[in-house]
């Protein structure tokens, strides 16, 4: 008889060991967690830094116009000898400001629409054609486009930005409420005589609500550079603004003298704002998303 000690044993996998698995997965978790909440406290950072910093940067001074950087002027100054660095942490707000006010409003338009199609067969229809209508359409020409149309400056933006950006999260908050409508809890609300508004209000509107949240945010980014594009191809916002999109346009006119500065810090600063935003797009998701929980 062969005794146990002698009997051979099967290889065991390492990566598949029930406590080795949230060993494994656990520093990925974290490492999104601890980048998203680092990006957002940057962005705070520059949300309250351009409210308490001095407009004395602002202001013209033509004996300092286009010097390099420097430890006066970290970023250098423009053609009319304004501070860079200001004018960039300035913009960054107002980028900032009318990304807010386009997620927002793009998000609050996606739930409406999506929830109504959900609901109602004949919304269902119309909404769909105008969710394939929209995305069907060149985007930067659609945009172009809209912001036209409603005047250009800040407010043509922010419209064109909405109008153009509801389709994607519309369409997965459709789906969620329908996914809802089948559920058990909804059926026995609607047996026990809830008025469809109720049953948007108390059960719909709950379940799509993370969804909304990390899409609001991830439509952060699309639109901050939306509004830089639109703006420095002349249809986006006011000249005189500090935006990005205003900052690189005036970078075009001297970049080809050798003033590399007016344009690398706008262009890092906004990348750096646009990377932000995903990494708390990022972490809201794997918060969210019942499938991701364990990693």
């Amino acid at each position: 008889m062969t005794s146990a000690a002698h009997s051979p044993s099967l290889p065991v996998d390492p990566g598949i060991s029930a406590t080795a698995m949230p060993a494994r997965r656990l520093p990925r978790r974290t490492a999104v967690l601890a980048s998203a909440l680092l990006a957002l406290g940057l962005l705070v950072v520059i949300a309250v830094f351009a409210q308490v910093l001095s407009d004395e940067g602002l202001r013209t001074h033509l004996d300092e116009r286009l010097w390099p950087p420097s430890a006066d002027h970290w970023f250098g100054t423009d053609a009319l000898g304004r501070d860079l660095f200001a004018r960039t942490v300035k913009g960054l707000a107002v980028s900032m400001k009318v990304g807010l006010a386009s997620a927002t409003l793009a998000a609050l338009l996606s739930v409406m629409l999506g929830v109504l199609a959900a609901l109602h067969r004949r919304l269902d229809a119309l909404v769909g054609l105008l969710i394939d209508l929209v995305m069907a359409l060149p985007h930067l020409v659609l945009l172009i486009l809209l912001s036209f149309a409603f005047g250009g400056g800040t407010r043509g933006v922010i419209i064109a930005v909405v109008l153009s950006h509801w389709p994607s999260l519309a369409r997965v908050v459709r789906a969620e409420v329908k996914q809802a409508l089948a559920s058990d809890y909804v059926t026995v609300a609607r047996l026990l005589g809830e008025r469809p508004l109720a049953v948007a209000r108390r059960h719909l509107l709950p379940h799509v609500l993370p969804q909304t949240l990390v899409g609001a945010v991830l439509l952060f980014p699309h639109a901050i550079l939306h509004e830089a594009g639109l703006t420095f191809l002349g249809f986006g916002l006011e000249p005189h603004l500090p935006a990005i999109g205003v900052l690189l346009a005036e970078a075009m006119r001297t970049l080809s003298a050798g003033h590399w500065w007016l344009g690398l810090w706008p262009g890092l600063s906004l990348l750096a704002m646009v990377l932000s935003f995903e990494r708390v797009g990022a972490g809201l998701r794997l918060l969210t998303d019942p499938h991701r929980a364990q990693e």
